[in-house]
């Protein structure tokens, strides 16, 4: 693909089966974001590395936009409560995981009201393929049951009352505002936090942190795709620990210093 250059001086889950019992009572259990670990301190992160330009910035999401243009989140869902469930069970653990454990779910609880009369043990039966899958299960009723009773079975527009819920943190609450009601959040995950920090686009030391620095640094026209191109391209192409730096979008844009540029050495 041709694209422009821009000219410059020279200068995330080890995913767990555990079984043990989980405390009693629901609780937030989220990780960074879906299919993530919670992002630990790097040397990307710590280095301090240039800061991207307006312009830069503005090319960079450019061909992200050419090279996918509607860019989908990859956990499988129907609707916003089954998205809102299947963030949840992708804390620690991955994406992949999720899909194939929720459909056999979903054909049979798609609604809040449906997975309250599942309950916690038959739910568990459905998802103990994936990690943590006690605690979540317990989360999983507990919010069902709040959306019944406080927000009539529905799925709230609003991140507090979705960061008011079991399980629910910030980052599930950007995947949901974005995904189910086309707001243009920015949830940080393993994925974007390695990718702002490595490439020096957003450099943090937390996912709020590198977040706040997104949400300053991106167009708008280009907000409600960005954490869809972002976690993609983390996921696939700028990886841990070796990014495939050859067949990156926006290596010449990139600040760090040690490219991965041989197909060979993977």
């Amino acid at each position: 693909m041709a694209r422009k250059t821009i000219s410059r001086k020279t200068s995330d889950s080890a995913r767990t089966g555990s079984t043990r019992k989980a405390p009693s009572g629901a609780r937030k259990q989220e990780s960074v974001l879906p299919g993530s670990r919670r992002p630990a301190p790097s040397k990307a992160a710590n280095a301090k590395l240039r800061p991207w330009s307006a312009v830069e910035v503005k090319e960079a999401f450019e061909r992200f936009q050419k090279a996918n243009p509607q860019p989908q989140g990859e956990l499988k869902h129907i609707n916003p409560f089954t998205l809102l469930v299947a963030v949840v069970l992708s804390a620690q653990a991955t994406d992949a995981g999720v899909n194939k454990a929720t459909p056999a779910l979903f054909a049979v609880a798609d609604t809040p009201q449906k997975m309250v009369a599942l309950g916690e043990e038959r739910l568990i039966g459905f998802i103990k393929t994936i990690g943590l899958f006690r605690t979540k299960a317990k989360n999983v009723i507990a919010l069902s049951k709040r959306l019944v009773e406080q927000h009539g079975g529905g799925v709230p527009h609003d991140r507090a009352a979705l960061e008011a819920l079991p399980g629910v943190g910030r980052k599930t609450a950007n995947v949901v505002l974005n995904i189910a009601f086309g707001e243009p959040t920015i949830a940080v995950d393993t994925h974007i936090f390695r990718v702002g920090n490595r490439t020096g686009l957003a450099q943090g030391s937390t996912p709020l942190e590198v977040e706040t620095k997104l949400e300053t640094a991106v167009p708008d026209e280009y907000k409600l795709h960005a954490h869809h191109w972002l976690i993609l391209h983390g996921r696939y192409v700028c990886k841990a620990p070796k990014p495939e730096c050859w067949r990156c979008l926006i290596r010449d844009l990139c600040r760090w210093p040690d490219k991965n540029l041989n197909p060979v050495a993977r």
